[in-house]
Order: C-alpha cells, then sequence, then structure tokens
C-alpha cells in the first residue's frame, strides 16, 4: 500500500490554536511558513525576540489545557489571526499589533495557579518549534489507530499537534526513519528523532478538558514518544495526497 500525505496543520501561535491546509511551500533549513511564528511567554519567562527558546518560557497545553481548544486561521496577506474557542467570542487580531488584546483574550484560559501571559515573542526567520532547530512534526496515522485500539475507542488526532500527517503505512514505522530521509512530493526531509509527548495530548482538542491518559497508553509500548521531527533538506511544496518514499 502507498504512504500518502493526508493532512496538513499549521499553528500560528505556539499552543494557540490550529488551521488545517491543503497545500504549502517547505524550504530547506525552514519550519513550516508561519507555523509557531508567535510564542506567548509567561510572566516567569525569559524568552525574547533574538533567539529560539525552549518550551517551558511559553504558555503551553500541557500546564493550560484549555488552550487546547482553540482553532486559528491566519490571513498571511496582513498576518491577522482568527481564534475561537468553544467557550469564548471570536477575535481577530494581529499577534503583535494587538498583543495586549490577545493576552486579555486568552487570560481566562489560564489556570489561576499557573504562571500568566505577559507578553507575545516572535524569532524572525524562525518559527518557535520545541526543537532548537527548525523542524516540521511528522505523524503516522497507523500509529494514531494503534494507540485508539489500546485505548478501546477514538482518539481526536489534533492532540498530537503534528504539521504532517502519513496515511497507509505500519504503526510505529515512523521511527525506523530516524537517520533517514524520506521525500513527499518532491521534498526531502531528514528525520532527526522521536517526539515524546507531554500532558498537552491528555486534553480534548474539542473541549479542553483533560480526558484520556494518552501517556499510560504510550507507555505500554515501552516509551512515551509520537511522531517524528524532521529537518528539511530539499525546498518543495507539498500537497494532499503527495506520495512518501524513503531513501
Amino acid at each position: 500500500m502507498s504512504v500518502l500525505l493526508k493532512h496538513i496543520w499549521r499553528y500560528p501561535i505556539k499552543s494557540h490554536g490550529r488551521e488545517e491546509l491543503f497545500e504549502i511551500y517547505l524550504s530547506k533549513n525552514a519550519t513550516l511558513p508561519y507555523d509557531r511564528c508567535w510564542a506567548i511567554a509567561h510572566e516567569d519567562s525569559k524568552a525574547d525576540d533574538n533567539n529560539w527558546t525552549e518550551c517551558v518560557n511559553f504558555s503551553r497545553g500541557a500546564k493550560a489545557p484549555k488552550l487546547m481548544a482553540i482553532n486559528a486561521s491566519l490571513d498571511t496577506s496582513n498576518e491577522e489571526v482568527t481564534l475561537s474557542h468553544p467557550e469564548l467570542k471570536n477575535i481577530v487580531i494581529h499577534p503583535e499589533k494587538n498583543s495586549d488584546e490577545l493576552i486579555n483574550w486568552v487570560s481566562p484560559l489560564m489556570p489561576a495557579n499557573r504562571s500568566q501571559s505577559e507578553r507575545v515573542v516572535r524569532v524572525a526567520g524562525r518559527g518557535m518549534t520545541d526543537t532548537d532547530y527548525p523542524s516540521v512534526s511528522i505523524n503516522n496515522i497507523s500509529s494514531h489507530k494503534a494507540v485508539e485500539s489500546k485505548l478501546g475507542h477514538q482518539l481526536d488526532s489534533r492532540r498530537w499537534r503534528g504539521n504532517l500527517w502519513l496515511e497507509g503505512g505500519k504503526p510505529w514505522e515512523e521511527f525506523d526513519w530516524v537517520g533517514k530521509t524520506i521525500v513527499i512530493g518532491d521534498c526531502e526531509i531528514e528525520i532527526q528523532e522521536p517526539i515524546q509527548r507531554c500532558s498537552a495530548t491528555t486534553a480534548n482538542p474539542e473541549t479542553g478538558d483533560r480526558d484520556i491518559d494518552t501517556l499510560s497508553a504510550l507507555k505500554t509500548w515501552g516509551h512515551q514518544d509520537f511522531g517524528v521531527y524532521g529537518r528539511i533538506v530539499k525546498s518543495s511544496k507539498v500537497k494532499i495526497g503527495d506520495r512518501l518514499s524513503v531513501l
């Protein structure tokens, strides 16, 4: 069976919403365009606009699960983002120009016992992914179905917050690609490492409520990983339906 690109997802503001795409141009040594372009630093953060910073410096779903229910839509012509959440009114903002409005909008979703959102960070030239190198995250639908089978019921795949979703392969075969290069369409991606998952995945993407122990399910396979990180080594546009090959 052929392995095909099934879904493309982008997360314009780190941990604050997702949008589905049908095609995107991926550039060598870059993140997916506008993916994690902005991030919201909390009051104890050491992040600034000059350098990549690890995820603990930002408001995120692992500590504030309600964030997992945000949807986003980015207008790249003016960099305005439309955000929606089941408990809030929709908002249309430019994350930097309207940063105070964004912080106020998201504040009801932040637990009182966690560091509160304070300011918006943007590092020129790259998205604030969870890796210190520009990466895209790649997930396998067959692995997702294996987790569903382990849990005994359906699971919303948006919990995993992946960029590229592949359909048609074997469960967990993506881990065999580490150290290899895969090709999607004409885009070449060097697979770097598995993605170790956090408690953000325990939250329902529809409600933001923690409802499934995804981490315990993963640990039954002897790891806490789902998906892999890749580095773009040959630029090209990718689109839904593109075929995968492994070099």
